[in-house]
Protein backbone atom coordinates (compact mmCIF):
# COMPACT_ATOMS: atom_id res chain seq x y z
CA UNK A 1 0.00 0.00 0.00
CA UNK A 2 1.09 3.55 -0.63
CA UNK A 3 1.51 5.70 2.43
CA UNK A 4 -1.48 7.81 3.39
CA UNK A 5 -2.10 10.52 0.80
CA UNK A 6 0.24 9.04 -1.80
CA UNK A 7 -2.27 6.61 -3.28
CA UNK A 8 -4.91 9.34 -3.44
CA UNK A 9 -2.43 11.63 -5.15
CA UNK A 10 -1.70 8.98 -7.76
CA UNK A 11 -5.39 8.55 -8.49
CA UNK A 12 -5.92 12.29 -8.84
CA UNK A 13 -2.86 12.59 -11.03
CA UNK A 14 -4.10 9.82 -13.34
CA UNK A 15 -7.27 11.83 -13.91
CA UNK A 16 -5.43 15.11 -14.41
CA UNK A 17 -2.90 13.73 -16.82
CA UNK A 18 -4.93 11.18 -18.72
CA UNK A 19 -5.33 11.33 -22.48
CA UNK A 20 -3.33 14.54 -22.96
CA UNK A 21 -0.49 13.03 -24.94
CA UNK A 22 -0.86 12.00 -28.55
CA UNK A 23 1.86 10.15 -30.39
CA UNK A 24 3.96 10.52 -33.51
CA UNK A 25 6.52 8.42 -35.34
CA UNK A 26 9.88 8.33 -33.58
CA UNK A 27 12.07 11.30 -34.47
CA UNK A 28 15.59 11.13 -35.85
CA UNK A 29 16.92 14.69 -35.73
CA UNK A 30 20.50 14.24 -34.52
CA UNK A 31 20.52 17.60 -32.77
CA UNK A 32 17.47 16.78 -30.69
CA UNK A 33 17.84 13.07 -30.06
CA UNK A 34 20.54 11.07 -28.32
CA UNK A 35 22.71 8.85 -30.51
CA UNK A 36 21.97 5.16 -29.90
CA UNK A 37 24.71 2.55 -29.77
CA UNK A 38 24.79 -1.21 -29.32
CA UNK A 39 22.62 -3.31 -27.07
CA UNK A 40 23.71 -2.90 -23.44
CA UNK A 41 23.35 -5.02 -20.33
CA UNK A 42 20.21 -4.28 -18.32
CA UNK A 43 20.87 -2.76 -14.88
CA UNK A 44 20.66 -5.44 -12.19
CA UNK A 45 18.23 -3.21 -10.30
CA UNK A 46 15.81 -3.30 -13.24
CA UNK A 47 16.15 -7.08 -13.62
CA UNK A 48 15.40 -7.66 -9.94
CA UNK A 49 12.57 -5.11 -9.96
CA UNK A 50 10.95 -6.94 -12.87
CA UNK A 51 11.28 -10.28 -11.09
CA UNK A 52 9.34 -8.80 -8.17
CA UNK A 53 6.96 -6.68 -10.28
CA UNK A 54 6.38 -8.41 -13.63
CA UNK A 55 3.30 -6.31 -14.33
CA UNK A 56 5.45 -3.17 -14.45
CA UNK A 57 7.81 -4.68 -17.01
CA UNK A 58 5.54 -6.18 -19.62
CA UNK A 59 7.02 -5.53 -22.98
CA UNK A 60 7.49 -7.37 -26.18
CA UNK A 61 8.56 -5.69 -29.37
CA UNK A 62 6.43 -2.72 -30.43
CA UNK A 63 6.72 0.21 -32.80
CA UNK A 64 8.61 3.18 -31.29
CA UNK A 65 6.34 6.14 -30.60
CA UNK A 66 7.13 9.73 -29.62
CA UNK A 67 4.90 12.13 -27.71
CA UNK A 68 3.47 15.13 -29.56
CA UNK A 69 4.65 17.83 -27.16
CA UNK A 70 1.62 20.09 -26.85
CA UNK A 71 1.38 22.80 -24.20
CA UNK A 72 -0.93 20.54 -22.21
CA UNK A 73 1.47 17.61 -22.38
CA UNK A 74 4.33 19.88 -21.29
CA UNK A 75 2.35 21.12 -18.29
CA UNK A 76 1.50 17.54 -17.38
CA UNK A 77 5.18 16.55 -17.37
CA UNK A 78 6.04 19.51 -15.16
CA UNK A 79 3.27 18.60 -12.72
CA UNK A 80 4.24 14.93 -12.51
CA UNK A 81 7.93 15.75 -12.07
CA UNK A 82 7.30 18.31 -9.36
CA UNK A 83 4.62 16.28 -7.57
CA UNK A 84 6.85 13.21 -7.27
CA UNK A 85 9.91 15.27 -6.34
CA UNK A 86 7.94 17.07 -3.62
CA UNK A 87 6.13 13.98 -2.33
CA UNK A 88 8.90 11.39 -2.17
CA UNK A 89 11.69 11.97 0.34
CA UNK A 90 15.24 11.01 -0.67
CA UNK A 91 16.77 7.97 1.01
CA UNK A 92 19.62 5.77 -0.19
CA UNK A 93 19.04 2.10 -0.78
CA UNK A 94 21.46 1.27 2.02
CA UNK A 95 19.49 3.43 4.47
CA UNK A 96 16.17 2.17 3.15
CA UNK A 97 16.78 -1.53 2.53
CA UNK A 98 20.24 -2.27 3.87
CA UNK A 99 21.57 -3.08 0.39
CA UNK A 100 23.65 -1.12 -2.11
CA UNK A 101 21.14 -1.30 -4.96
CA UNK A 102 17.40 -1.96 -4.99
CA UNK A 103 14.89 -0.51 -7.44
CA UNK A 104 11.35 -0.21 -6.10
CA UNK A 105 8.23 1.90 -6.32
CA UNK A 106 8.42 4.27 -3.34
CA UNK A 107 5.22 3.04 -1.72
CA UNK A 108 6.27 4.27 1.74
CA UNK A 109 7.18 7.75 0.51
CA UNK A 110 10.97 7.25 0.46
CA UNK A 111 13.29 6.38 -2.39
CA UNK A 112 16.49 6.73 -4.36
CA UNK A 113 16.74 8.35 -7.81
CA UNK A 114 15.61 5.26 -9.71
CA UNK A 115 12.55 4.97 -7.46
CA UNK A 116 11.48 8.50 -8.41
CA UNK A 117 11.88 7.45 -12.04
CA UNK A 118 9.80 4.30 -11.60
CA UNK A 119 6.97 6.26 -10.00
CA UNK A 120 6.95 8.99 -12.67
CA UNK A 121 6.96 6.35 -15.39
CA UNK A 122 4.12 4.41 -13.73
CA UNK A 123 1.98 7.52 -13.24
CA UNK A 124 2.34 8.57 -16.86
CA UNK A 125 1.70 5.07 -18.24
CA UNK A 126 -1.33 4.63 -15.97
CA UNK A 127 -2.62 7.96 -17.29
CA UNK A 128 -2.44 6.71 -20.87
CA UNK A 129 1.00 7.83 -22.04
CA UNK A 130 2.82 5.30 -24.26
CA UNK A 131 5.59 3.46 -22.49
CA UNK A 132 7.57 3.53 -25.74
CA UNK A 133 8.17 7.24 -25.15
CA UNK A 134 9.04 6.90 -21.43
CA UNK A 135 12.55 5.51 -21.09
CA UNK A 136 14.44 4.84 -17.87
CA UNK A 137 17.93 6.19 -18.47
CA UNK A 138 21.27 5.70 -16.72
CA UNK A 139 23.62 8.69 -16.67
CA UNK A 140 26.64 10.01 -14.87
CA UNK A 141 25.72 13.20 -13.08
CA UNK A 142 27.79 16.36 -12.71
CA UNK A 143 29.83 14.69 -9.96
CA UNK A 144 30.52 11.69 -12.16
CA UNK A 145 28.28 9.46 -10.07
CA UNK A 146 25.71 6.96 -11.35
CA UNK A 147 22.22 8.43 -11.56
CA UNK A 148 18.85 7.54 -13.10
CA UNK A 149 16.41 9.84 -14.90
CA UNK A 150 13.34 9.45 -17.09
CA UNK A 151 13.70 10.36 -20.76
CA UNK A 152 10.53 11.47 -22.56
CA UNK A 153 10.83 11.21 -26.34
CA UNK A 154 8.76 13.73 -28.24
CA UNK A 155 8.41 15.23 -31.68
CA UNK A 156 10.37 18.22 -30.34
CA UNK A 157 13.26 16.28 -28.86
CA UNK A 158 14.10 14.35 -25.73
CA UNK A 159 13.33 15.77 -22.30
CA UNK A 160 14.42 14.68 -18.84
CA UNK A 161 12.44 14.21 -15.63
CA UNK A 162 14.91 14.24 -12.76
CA UNK A 163 14.59 14.18 -8.98
CA UNK A 164 17.48 16.67 -8.85
CA UNK A 165 15.64 19.25 -10.95
CA UNK A 166 12.13 20.66 -10.52
CA UNK A 167 12.09 21.68 -14.18
CA UNK A 168 11.85 19.43 -17.21
CA UNK A 169 14.80 20.16 -19.50
CA UNK A 170 16.20 18.97 -22.81
CA UNK A 171 18.69 16.13 -22.42
CA UNK A 172 21.44 18.34 -23.81
CA UNK A 173 20.90 20.87 -20.99
CA UNK A 174 21.35 18.49 -18.04
CA UNK A 175 25.13 18.54 -17.87
CA UNK A 176 25.02 14.73 -17.56
CA UNK A 177 26.84 12.10 -19.56
CA UNK A 178 24.30 9.63 -20.90
CA UNK A 179 25.27 5.97 -20.56
CA UNK A 180 22.32 3.77 -21.57
CA UNK A 181 18.56 3.52 -21.52
CA UNK A 182 15.62 1.30 -22.34
CA UNK A 183 14.93 0.60 -25.98
CA UNK A 184 11.77 2.19 -27.33
CA UNK A 185 10.72 -1.09 -28.90
CA UNK A 186 11.17 -3.23 -25.77
CA UNK A 187 11.53 -1.96 -22.17
CA UNK A 188 13.57 -5.03 -21.21
CA UNK A 189 16.20 -4.35 -23.87
CA UNK A 190 18.70 -1.59 -23.12
CA UNK A 191 20.88 0.34 -25.54
CA UNK A 192 24.07 2.28 -25.00
CA UNK A 193 24.26 6.04 -25.52
CA UNK A 194 27.57 7.27 -26.84
CA UNK A 195 30.71 5.62 -25.47
CA UNK A 196 29.82 2.61 -23.28
CA UNK A 197 30.67 3.14 -19.63
CA UNK A 198 29.28 1.46 -16.52
CA UNK A 199 27.60 3.62 -13.89
CA UNK A 200 28.26 2.20 -10.46
CA UNK A 201 26.05 1.80 -7.38
CA UNK A 202 22.92 3.83 -8.12
CA UNK A 203 21.58 2.84 -11.51
CA UNK A 204 24.24 0.16 -11.70
CA UNK A 205 25.28 -1.19 -15.07
CA UNK A 206 25.92 -4.66 -13.59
Amino acid sequence: MFKRGLGKGLAITAVLFGLTATTAHAGNDRGQYASLGDTARSPIGWVEFCADNPGECRGGTTQPRDIVMSQTAWKDLLRVNRWVNDTIKPMTDMEHWGVVEKWSLPTDGYGDCEDYVLLKRKMLIDAGWPREALLITVVRDKKGEGHAVLTVKSNKGEFILDNQNEDVVAWTETGYRFVKRQSQSNPNVWVSLGQPNSAVATASAR
